[in-house]
This record gives C-alpha cells, structure tokens and sequence, in this order.
C-alpha cells in the first residue's frame, strides 16, 4: 500500500503498511510483520487539509534611536527560528522544555510515542525556545512542526 522511511535517532526504518481494516492496520517494519492497533481508525476517503494561515510581518515603527541600536535584538520575536519537525507521527507524551528555555545540541525536548515505543526527541539547534505548538496528548503527523528554536 504505502511505503515509508524513516530515521529515529540514527536508526534507519522501511515501514510498509499492507492493509488497514477499521483499527488494525498490518504493516512490515525493515521487513518484519506487525499488527497494530490505531488509536482512531483510517478513513481513506478523507484526508484533513492543513491550511496555514497567512501572517503578514509588523510594519517597523519610527523610532528615534540609532540605527546601530536597533541593529541588535535583545531576544527573538516568538515562534522565530529554526523549527523542529516530527520525524515520524505519533502522540507528544511529554514537552521537557518551556519557552525561553536555552537549549544545546542534542538535548531531548520531547518524548513522542510511536508504535508503542518512546521516541525521544533531540534538539537539531542550539538556541532558545522560542514557541512549542503542541502539548502532552496531541497527535502529530510526521514532519509537523512541534516548536521553533531561535
């Protein structure tokens, strides 16, 4: 039916999902046989469209100070940055981080469920939360954006 690939924390996975009937679906995992249950069943005949809405950038107020000045932010606007996109989809169990939070290379962010097993999501940037768009129960789908890194 559809084939997918994935990396989860350096690991490759060929996922195929052969047959899905109400909440079972069959699938091979790198070859080998599963049966899982989902959590809500697949309705082929609909598929949710995402539509992001359109947001136009603040128009820059007259300011009387020094352009050097104002070359310098002293932090990032929210939801600026880097965003960190699920690798796979699934259910967010924990957010390990807050906004304003300072994070390094590697430092795991969020723990989202997949198949039964905890994946642990590590930072992509070093930087500073700048928005998390999700929150502990949330479904996601793989490459949505779960919070931006600045």
């Amino acid at each position: 039916m559809n084939k997918y690939q994935y990396k989860v924390q350096g690991v490759d996975y060929e996922v195929e999902i052969e047959e899905v009937e109400g909440n079972i679906a069959k699938v091979n995992v790198n070859g080998i046989p599963f049966e899982v249950e989902l959590q809500q069943p697949i309705n082929a005949a609909k598929h949710p469209n995402i539509v992001k809405p359109k947001v136009e950038a603040p128009k820059p107020a007259a300011s009387a100070q020094p352009v050097a000045a104002q070359s310098q932010p002293a932090s990032a606007p929210a939801g600026s940055g880097n965003p960190l996109k699920a690798p796979l989809p699934g259910t967010i169990n924990s957010i390990n981080v807050k906004v304003g939070d300072t994070i390094a290379v590697g430092d795991v962010v969020i723990v989202l469920e997949a198949m039964k097993m905890q994946n642990n999501i590590e930072a992509e940037y070093a930087g500073t939360v700048t928005s998390i768009l999700v929150n502990p129960g949330d479904s996601v789908m793989e490459g949505a954006v779960m919070m931006t890194i600045g």
